[in-house]
């Protein structure tokens, strides 16, 4: 090993030793940043890492990307080399830091799963007519007729009942941002069953909505692990989450609607591009009806 090389293994070294020391970084980390670093120095070969320019980094992240780095990877590969390089530049030992202006290329973004119109009728199919049963029914149907976020739903209060009454329901969302959105029939008559007789479990003074056996507000953990068990009891072949029930409201809604517009507005969210994934599912639906009923896109035998 060459004098240059011996520095540099050595600076890593005192780099990773503070990120554990001083920052209280994981083992976990420290290993993935030490593979990382290591990934710099096999692609910089002979080059020194002060004479790197930006033109290697950006050429470095192709390579990498060619032997099938994701975006993600690259992400965080590229956030241990500028981490290192601001470390190097603090101590006068690098002039500049080549990646920091240097981002990596965009991974395609992941479709959020959702339930077919039949398998979400299954799951919102009454399983008793006992306490819990009433409660949790009331909130699967919530879910899925106003495509709540988890958050959104644990925070309701029973003030909400009269605004319910008249089909709608104000939440609490994201930012801190207040918004109204409809509450279906078998919504309403769900949360009407359990509001009869959430005081049977409820403390006197609660004013949670849903509440857990001790009469105080239902965690969200709760929530997700009744929902995880209501799916398993069915045997449907998925784990279901809160989530899911906001992406199937989005998404049948969008199937049946075609109102964007009116679809960001029940979800609440800020920009309408977060709402248009919603977009792909719908076309990932019409790509299936059409494959199977069309006479040009059929299989021949």
């Amino acid at each position: 090993m060459n004098s240059s090389a011996g520095r540099v293994d050595a600076n890593i070294d005192a780099w990773l030793a503070e990120l554990a020391g001083q920052r209280r970084q994981s083992a976990h980390t420290i290993a993935a940043y030490r593979r990382d670093l290591a990934l710099l120095t096999e692609l910089a070969g002979e080059t020194p890492f002060t004479a790197l320019q930006v033109h290697h980094i950006r050429r470095f992240v192709a390579q990498l990307h060619s032997r099938g780095l994701a975006g993600r990877s690259l992400a965080r590969v590229l956030s241990a080399w500028r981490g290192f390089y601001r470390w190097l530049g603090l101590r006068g030992l690098a002039m500049q830091n080549p990646v920091a202006g240097v981002r990596p290329p965009k991974s395609p973004k992941a479709l959020p799963h959702s339930l077919s119109p039949d398998e979400t009728n299954a799951l919102l199919e009454s399983t008793g007519d006992d306490l819990l049963s009433l409660r949790d029914q009331a909130i699967f149907e919530l879910f899925y007729s106003s495509g709540l976020r988890l958050s959104e739903l644990d925070g309701l209060n029973t003030d909400c009942l009269a605004d319910v009454a008249a089909g709608e329901v104000r939440v609490l969302g994201k930012r801190s941002k207040t918004r109204i959105v409809p509450v279906g029939a078998k919504a309403r008559a769900a949360l009407s069953a359990w509001a009869m007789r959430r005081s049977e479990l409820a403390k006197v003074d609660e004013p949670a909505l849903f509440v857990g056996r001790n009469g105080g507000r239902l965690s969200a953990r709760a929530i997700q692990s009744r929902l995880k068990r209501r799916a398993l009891l069915l045997g449907l072949p998925m784990h279901v989450h809160p989530h899911m029930l906001r992406h199937s409201f989005a998404s049948h809604v969008l199937q049946s609607s075609g109102d964007l517009r009116a679809v960001q507005e029940m979800l609440g969210h800020a920009s309408i591009a977060s709402t248009q994934v919603y977009t792909h599912l719908d076309f990932q639906h019409l790509a299936k009806v059409y494959d199977s009923a069309h006479p040009r896109a059929k299989k021949k035998d």
